[in-house]
Formats: structure tokens, C-alpha cells, sequence
């Protein structure tokens, strides 16, 4: 059982970090319902794009896993004074190499699309939105690594004041950007693009105002990392960086995968997969509240009061997702005839949403062991397991069963559960094995 101290210091890390992504994909579902009204093929436009930009920034968002590793061990070290070294030498790497990488990338980007859809019109309306987040790209990674900094050293107020509002303001533009307003023109899905792409760096210049005004004491943007920090960094960062780009890579080809079976499903496969967030980014927060609380503790030289984290946070994970599973699962209907306007398109995916519902209860533990491990530096471990059952287990079956046996979008959805409860079962045997604490972070 949970002592209340340890689940007061879980939920004080926790807590802002899950506020601020409930109020980010609430906000996110109502971007996606202003966007509904434009038609199931913008809806489907933008669910393609959205992963392949989510795929574009993969490398830089994996930074983030380095440096909260890299800082938090540093705060357990009592080395506070350089503890924003990694952030520094991230924010770096970033701003050199992201924003020439996103200007060769928009002019690939109708290239891109093409490859992804042969609907003209699917195509014609993601275009413009991709370049337009696409420019969003160094805002993204850098959001990313100065989330994992809060986070190690315990200041996720931080990073709920800004998310709420960057996304507040979100709504806003993209409202008067999507459908014209106050004597702008209509931009539509382009509108919602350069909606989320200006709130993103409204958010990072927040991010830098509150890093410089309240923790210069930790050395932020006081010097430059060692030669050795930085190695580390990259060492921690690469399998993580491969992790988020061959996951987002897998999307995609999901969505290609049931883009085969037809739009309106590709459509229904959108709406799952934001609602999913809804409920799975609550079970990020935890695992970044476990992340940090692991990598202190090894930076104590403490691995058994690691080890008893990740089961305390993942413990409180599941009481979480349980009282969020169950109106997912009860309302599902509801849900997906609030974002399809079709009630025939909307009905396909009734029952794949209760499916995602239920299998969120072990998804919980699983996240929250796969951030556990990354906090300790296990980047490499984590990337084989989500890879490897990813792309050799669950793709494979989702394109036999659905394009080629024509099982459908229901059956695809079942094969996702099915493989993220296993991949739980997976992070559940390496945690107890434990070699995760003998890694050694310069």
C-alpha cells in the first residue's frame, strides 16, 4: 500500500503535469470539433498531417528524455548549480538545427502528403495545415525539453500555467482563423495549422521568462554543458529520438492502413485516436512524475527507493484512468457523434472506443514503467520493446485483417489493445529485473 507522503510527492509532481494535458486535449478536441464542421475530409486531413509532423519533430522531441534523465540525476546528486546544463545544450541543439531542417520540410511537404493519401481532396486540405505545423517544429522540441526540465526539478506549476495558456489562446486564433472572423478570411484546416503553430511559440517564450526568472540558481542559460554532459545527453536521447520517430512513423501507417478501407473510417480512426489522449496523457503524467522521482533516487544512490516508485506512481496511475475509463466507455456513443456528423460514419466507432477504454487500465502501468526507465537512462531497452511489438506485431496484423482479410476498423482496434496489454506485460518483467540501475549517466 501507498504511504501519504510518497503519494503527496507523487501528486504534487503529478497533478499540474495532468491538468495541463487534460486542459491541452480537451482544448485539442475542441479545435477538432471546430474543424468537423468543416466536413469527415478535414477531419481526416488533419488526423494524417498531425502524425506526420508529430514524425518530423520526432528527434527533437526525444531530447526531452535526456534531459530530464540528465537533470533529474543531478538534483539527487545535490548538484543543483548545474542541473540546467542539459536544457541549455538542448535548447541549443534545437534552435541551430530545427529551424532549417522545417524550411526544407515545408517545400517537401505536398510531396509528403501524396505519399500518404490518394484522395485529391484529403490531400488539398492537409497540405497547407502540415506547413503550416511544420513551422511549429522548434517550438514542439523545445516545449518538450523545457517540460522534462520542470518536471525534474519539481516545478510542474510552471509548465500547467503555460500550457492552459497557450491553448486557451489556441482556440481563440484558430477560430478566428479557420472560419474568418473579425474581417480575416476563411483559412480553414491551413487556419488551424498557423492557429496551433503561433500558441506554440507564444508557449516557449513563456517557457524562457519563467526558466530565467525563477531558476538562473540551477545555471539556466548560464553556461554551456561539458563535452561529457553532452555526450550523455545524446547517448540517452538517441534510442528515445528513434523511439518517438518510428512510433509516429507507425501511426501514420496506420492511418494509411485504414485509409484503405475507406475515409469516413479514416475519419472514425481520428476521433479514436485524440480521444485516446484524453485519457492515456494523464497516464504520461504520472510517468513523468515517476521519470524524475526514479532518477533522483539513482542520483542518491538508492535503487530500491527507485525501484518502490515506479510500482507507487504506477498504483496511482490506475486509480486515475479507471475513473476516466469508465464515462469513456458508458458515453462512447455520444463521443463519437459529437465529432462525426454522419451517424453511420459515427457508429463504426462506438465499439473500438469502449475497446480503447477498457485496455487503458493496463496501458496505465505500462506507460508509467516505460517513463520509469527512461528516467533511469534505460532508452535503448524501452525503444526495442515499443518497436519491436509496434512494428512487427501490431502493423502487420492490422494490414492483414483490415485491408487484405477486409475485417475491418474493429478488428484493427482490437489487435491495438491486444498488443499494449502485452507490451505492459513486457515493461512489467524488465522493471523487476531491475538492470536499469546500474546505468551510469557522466
Amino acid at each position: 500500500m501507498l504511504n501519504r507522503d510518497r503519494s503527496q510527492q507523487i501528486l504534487h509532481l503529478t497533478l499540474p503535469v495532468m491538468g495541463g494535458m487534460i486542459s491541452q486535449n480537451v482544448l485539442n478536441l475542441v479545435d477538432m470539433y471546430m474543424v468537423g464542421r468543416l466536413g469527415p475530409t478535414a477531419v481526416a486531413a488533419i488526423g494524417i498531417t498531425s502524425y506526420v509532423n508529430w514524425l518530423l519533430a520526432a528527434a527533437f522531441i526525444g531530447l526531452s528524455a535526456g534531459v530530464q534523465a540528465m537533470v533529474a540525476r543531478r538534483m539527487g546528486e545535490g548538484r543543483s548549480d548545474i542541473a540546467a546544463r542539459p536544457l541549455n545544450g538542448s535548447l541549443l541543439m534545437i534552435a541551430f538545427s530545427a529551424i532549417p531542417l522545417a524550411i526544407i520540410l515545408i517545400l517537401c511537404a505536398p510531396w509528403i502528403v501524396s505519399l500518404l493519401t490518394d484522395d485529391p481532396e484529403v490531400a488539398a486540405q492537409g497540405t497547407p495545415y502540415l506547413q503550416a505545423r511544420i513551422a511549429g517544429i522548434a517550438a514542439i522540441g523545445m516545449n518538450f525539453s523545457f517540460r522534462a526540465y520542470w518536471s525534474a526539478i519539481k516545478l510542474t506549476r510552471f509548465y500547467f500555467m503555460t500550457l492552459l495558456v497557450m491553448h486557451t489562446i489556441n482556440i481563440g486564433i484558430n477560430y478566428v482563423l479557420i472560419f474568418g472572423h473579425f474581417g480575416l478570411p476563411a483559412l480553414g484546416t491551413f487556419g488551424a495549422g498557423l492557429g496551433t503553430t503561433i500558441s506554440l511559440y507564444l508557449g516557449t517564450l513563456m517557457y524562457f521568462a519563467y526558466a530565467w526568472t525563477h531558476t538562473r540558481q540551477y545555471g539556466f542559460l548560464a553556461s554551456l554543458p561539458r563535452w561529457e554532459t553532452v555526450r550523455a545527453i545524446i547517448k540517452v536521447s538517441v534510442p528515445a529520438c528513434a523511439q518517438q520517430f518510428f512510433f509516429s512513423l507507425g501511426f501514420i501507417f496506420l492511418f494509411w492502413i485504414v485509409g484503405q478501407i475507406g475515409t469516413g473510417e479514416l475519419a472514425v480512426a481520428n476521433v479514436l485516436t485524440n480521444t485516446l489522449l484524453v485519457a492515456f496523457l494523464p497516464c504520461l503524467a504520472f510517468g513523468l512524475s515517476a521519470a524524475t522521482l526514479v532518477g533522483q533516487a539513482l542520483g542518491r544512490k538508492d535503487a530500491e527507493d527507485a525501484y518502490r516508485w515506479g510500482w507507487d506512481v504506477a498504483k496511482l496511475a490506475l486509480i486515475v484512468v479507471f475513473i476516466i475509463s469508465v464515462p469513456m466507455f458508458v458515453l462512447a456513443p455520444w463521443i463519437m457523434h459529437l465529432f462525426i456528423v454522419d451517424p453511420a460514419i459515427a457508429e463504426l466507432g462506438v465499439i473500438p472506443l469502449r475497446l480503447v477504454a477498457v485496455g487503458l487500465l493496463l496501458d496505465a502501468v505500462g506507460t508509467v514503467l516505460f517513463n520509469s526507465m527512461q528516467g533511469a537512462g534505460a532508452t535503448l531497452n524501452t525503444m526495442a520493446v515499443t518497436l519491436a511489438l509496434q512494428w512487427l506485431v501490431f502493423l502487420p496484423l492490422a494490414y492483414w485483417t483490415g485491408p487484405v482479410l477486409g475485417l475491418g476498423l474493429l478488428m484493427i482496434w482490437s489487435i491495438y489493445v491486444g498488443y499494449r496489454a502485452f507490451q505492459t506485460g513486457v515493461f512489467i518483467w524488465l522493471w523487476r529485473r531491475k538492470q536499469w540501475t546500474t546505468i551510469k549517466l557522466s
